[in-house]
């Protein structure tokens, strides 16, 4: 018997047994749809992370007086010893000062761009006329580098000059979010505008371009005064950021800025740095590397699934066996091959099985890039798990089909003809 009418046969049976192959195909399509749909959106949100941070570039860094604990979960808390911990807290150092940071700034000889900045945000509700934001607006402070070491541009207005961040005045830049909604989209007639922030008065210097969010981080959905005048109302630690022209100068930089900080914070060469370096990547590189708990627990899913599904695509198999005796016994009467008979049956088995495959992962794909639609991604087609899904599937298919085409290869002509 040739393949093709395998499979023409193969296909014939499958349609007269429609329901128990619907559910079957049903099984194996919502696994396949949940490790394909889960693992695609993983990607999407992959791809909108290293967009959002790619715009600093890896050619910029950041001094904090420690490093940041971003904790995803997936991992236990480390226990430290009392003595342990008192050494980590003494090298965790000081918050950066304003003095240190203006010292740093006037010290730093290295080509780069400094930029010194507030630490932290605050929430704040921006209100102009009778429309106002959310609580949920972030208040910054930074100088006139800032928006260029946070990957901003000005589309209206213009951005802080030096006198301006060394003053008392209160000035400040909304980003496109805010804009949009204290003036209704005409964000032409939003610079020189008076608005209020946490109910005091700030003029409007110009408005930030849309820059979009990393999932449930948005950068359009901010408010940046002057860093003096933050330091002014909100006091608190500060940060500097430092940017140079080329990647490669990136070490060096870091270099020349652990030597001139050392010497504002007045270090011996005996002590500890009790600050930190922190690249612009490492926030998306971390996200990035806790996604791998998601992707196991859809691979998990998945695989428990078609665990599921080859249970019942085996016991449909069997069921045809028992059903098709007379039939089995009726080819191998007239010279029908045991082989021919189990890829009869093999070939069911998978085509029920990639049908699944095919549905899943169409759906899959389809579910997943619904939230990349929302983050605003392009189209995103993790290609490798697509495979996957295939492969799993044909393993299934054949995993399931195997015994029961053994069972009916190995049937006596005899005693099926006589089966009833």
């Amino acid at each position: 018997m040739r393949f093709s009418d395998t499979l023409s046969l193969a296909w014939r049976t499958i349609r007269t047994n429609r329901v128990r192959t619907a559910i079957t195909v049903a099984i194996i399509t919502f696994g396949i749809m949940a490790l394909v749909g889960i693992l695609t959106a993983i990607e999407a949100m992959k791809q909108k992370l290293t967009d959002s941070f790619s715009f600093i570039g890896a050619n910029a860094f950041t001094i904090r007086h420690k490093e940041r604990k971003i904790n995803l979960g997936g991992r236990k808390t480390e226990r430290l010893s009392r003595s342990a911990f008192r050494e980590r807290a003494a090298l965790s150092g000081q918050p950066i000062s304003w003095e240190e940071a203006r010292a740093f700034q006037r010290l730093y000889s290295f080509p780069a761009v400094v930029s010194v900045a507030a630490s932290g945000m605050r929430p704040a509700i921006v209100s102009y006329a009778q429309r106002s934001t959310n609580p949920n607006t972030q208040l910054s402070g930074g100088d006139e580098n800032y928006i260029l070491l946070n990957g901003y541009e000005i589309a209206v207005g213009r951005n802080f000059t030096r006198p301006e961040c060394e003053g008392q005045q209160n000035i400040c830049l909304l980003g496109a979010d805010v804009a949009n909604r204290l003036f209704k989209g005409d964000r032409s007639m939003a610079a020189g505008q008076t608005v209020m922030v946490n109910n005091m008065a700030y003029r409007v210097a110009g408005i930030l371009k849309p820059k979009g969010s990393a999932g449930f981080l948005s950068f359009d959905n901010v408010v940046i005064t002057t860093v003096n005048t933050f330091r002014r109302q909100y006091g608190g630690s500060f940060t500097i950021g430092v940017k140079v022209n080329q990647v490669q100068l990136t070490d060096a930089a870091i270099a020349e800025a652990t030597g001139t900080f050392r010497a504002v914070r007045k270090l011996q060469l005996t002590d500890e740095n009790n600050f930190a370096f922190e690249k612009s990547d490492r926030l998306a590189a971390i996200f990035i590397q806790a996604s791998a708990t998601i992707t196991f627990a859809a691979i998990a899913i998945g695989m428990i699934t078609l665990f599921g599904a080859a249970i019942g695509l085996m016991n449909i198999m069997m069921v045809s066996v028992n059903e098709r005796t007379r039939e089995v016994g009726l080819i191998k009467a007239i010279g029908g091959k045991a082989q021919a008979i189990k890829q009869q049956f093999l070939a069911e088995a998978l085509l029920i099985s990639l049908a699944g495959a095919a549905a899943g992962i169409i759906l899959g794909l389809l579910a997943g890039n619904l939230v990349g639609y929302f983050l605003q991604t392009h189209f995103v087609v993790p290609w490798k798990w697509v495979a996957g899904g295939i492969g799993l599937c044909t393993l299934t298919g054949l995993a399931a089909g195997g015994y029961p085409a053994w069972k009916a290869s190995r049937l006596d002509p005899i005693t099926a003809l006589r089966y009833e």
